[in-house]
């Protein structure tokens, strides 16, 4: 049976996080600066995937969280209206949300969103992680992006 999940087209330009260690809420770099994505101008509603590859995450204290956003802006900068678009969060089973009863485990995890909010049409991109708990080494992943095709 052929599958049904959309296959990504990779985009060159589109890396939001190289690997590198995290252990505290910030801007996602690539090279050591905050990478942010320009989508162009006129751009109009345009959906997204993010293949995120965890290679590391602490889990010691049980509290531990890495939220992990894809946010939006209309400034080049994201000096101002800044907007989640996207969200996947890993960490201890005792603070996730939902029920999950299963730790994060290592591994490729892909986001889906699009850059529309509500009638807004956000052409600025950057990946954002908040961070909690009883953090001593962190979580390590990549950020690739790219646009799904069928």
């Amino acid at each position: 049976m052929a599958s049904t999940m959309p296959q990504i087209t990779p985009d060159i330009n589109f890396q939001l996080k190289d690997a590198g260690l995290i252990a505290a809420t910030a801007a996602w770099q690539v090279g050591g600066s905050n990478q942010i994505i320009d989508l162009g101008p006129g751009v109009a509603w345009t959906p997204f995937v993010v293949s995120i590859k965890l290679t590391a995450i602490e889990i010691a204290s049980n509290d531990e969280l890495y939220r992990l956003y894809i946010q939006g802006s209309t400034s080049s900068t994201f000096a101002s209206t800044i907007v989640q678009l996207a969200c996947i969060e890993f960490g201890a089973n005792e603070v996730l949300v939902g029920g999950v009863d299963v730790d994060s485990t290592v591994g490729e995890y892909l986001l889906y969103g699009h850059n529309d909010v509500d009638g807004t049409v956000y052409r600025y991109l950057r990946g954002y992680s908040v961070i909690s708990g009883t953090i001593a080494t962190g979580a390590n992943w990549s950020a690739w992006g790219g646009f799904p095709t069928r």
